[in-house]
């Protein structure tokens, strides 16, 4: 073993090399600035790679011919998550995408599993989107075994990363599925209760249909009202609404999420900003995709956002999950096209929705079993994404200790 001088390698081989990238292509280019208009779903149409995870197809008829992919191409990210991919042959590629035509006398298997490595030791110091220009790539210094022992290595991390791939694929299935049997099982328990025998009738509402005969039916401003004040004589901290965690503080949804929530001026007055107590509702700027947020915390939020509160006694935590039910979404959503036309969703849209009353005690009943029910639901789904994360990681470390020379496939007689 040598040492390398890179540190992402560390030692290698002595019959190994480290060779930059540059070296090891014919020349590097980047794809075509195609609209969204000739974007498409329909899978007998060209691939299309955007700086996705997967390509997409594209109907785009003019893509110059010189620059469709060919066998011995990768495709490398410009923005965000620097993929490096093995492209379909005659695909097309953005102005995102750098093609590079890697030379013969390289199993192109190996410089890929290689190339991910190396990018993936690179720390981008950005604000915004990171970006891995060609310069970037090409600067990549990486270990170069002689060619035999790099289709060698490659066959053998194809095969086992494919095992790896199909067990993190099953596992994604499973959690898809507890997902799906999750939102059912709120949806069904808030629209149809708990007790399998009840009596039903029809509610007269379309997107609500059947419910127990003891429940009713009314409009959303009969049961909730929009709240205007500003500042909080409680507690004042600038909230932030987020899908999955309800309305947090900004500091906590920046934690968690990994990503930067609007800012506001350093000389804003959390006073002035709209008042948002625990057990309050939030229509936010993503309602349409996601129902409406729950807070568990007292603060102020984004003047953007429309605030509303129970005015009858109800089970807070009841509605909570109603309105986090895709028929619900659907239903909002159906008040507004898209962002795009500049309608959100607003509280008098909501006020005239009819909405389910169950008796007060089913819906305590409806809620503690559903708080239940979904802790059961959300560790098994935890524990299967530390089963992903455990696996990524080995594919990960095995990858490194092929590549870098550390580890050596078995030699298999034909």
């Amino acid at each position: 073993m040598k040492n390398s001088n890179i540190q992402w390698i560390g030692e290698i081989s002595n019959d190994w090399e480290v060779v930059r990238f540059k070296y090891l292509h014919n020349g590097l280019n980047t794809g075509e600035s195609i609209d969204k208009q000739y974007w498409t779903s329909d899978t007998e149409k060209s691939f299309f790679y955007t700086a996705g995870i997967e390509p997409i197809h594209s109907t785009y008829s003019k893509f110059p011919k010189w620059k469709y992919t060919k066998a011995n191409d990768i495709l490398l990210a410009r923005n965000g998550t620097p993929y490096v991919y093995f492209p379909y042959l005659n695909a097309l590629y953005s102005d995102h995408i750098i093609r590079a035509d890697i030379k013969g006398e390289f199993d192109k298997r190996f410089i890929r599993y290689s190339l991910q490595q190396s990018i993936a030791s690179v720390v981008v110091d950005t604000v915004s989107i990171p970006t891995w220009s060609a310069s970037l790539w090409n600067e990549q210094s990486i270990p170069l075994p002689p060619l035999a022992t790099q289709t060698l290595i490659a066959d053998y991390l194809d095969a086992k990363c494919s095992e790896i791939d199909g067990l993190i694929a099953d596992i994604n299935k499973q959690i898809e599925t507890l997902n799906e049997l999750k939102k059912s099982t709120i949806t069904e328990a808030v629209t149809k209760g708990l007790n399998k025998n009840a009596k039903l009738k029809d509610s007269g509402i379309q997107w609500i249909g059947m419910i127990p005969e003891g429940w009713s039916v009314t409009k959303g401003k009969y049961m909730f009202a929009q709240r205007n004040e500003r500042g909080n004589n409680i507690k004042l901290q600038l909230l932030t609404p987020s899908q999955k965690y309800g309305v947090i503080p900004q500091s906590e949804y920046e934690k968690i999420s990994g990503m930067t929530a609007v800012k506001l001026n350093e000389k804003t007055d959390l006073n002035l900003l709209k008042t948002i107590h625990v057990g309050d509702y939030c229509i936010s700027l993503r309602s349409f995709q996601g129902g409406f947020e729950y807070s568990k915390n007292e603060g102020v939020c984004s003047p953007a956002y429309q605030i509303f509160y129970a005015i009858t006694t109800i089970n807070k935590i009841y509605y909570r999950y109603l309105f986090k039910t895709s028929v619900f979404i659907d239903k909002m959503n159906s008040f507004t096209l898209s962002l795009r036309d500049g309608k959100n969703i607003a509280f008098s849209d909501f006020g005239n929705t009819y909405i389910p009353i169950p008796p007060l005690t089913e819906q305590h009943a409806i809620a503690t079993y559903l708080d239940t029910k979904c802790t059961e639901f959300d560790s098994i789904i935890s524990d299967k994404q530390k089963q992903i994360s455990t696996l990524e990681a080995y594919k990960k470390s095995l990858i490194y200790e092929y590549v870098t020379g550390k580890n050596v496939p078995p030699v298999i007689d034909n």
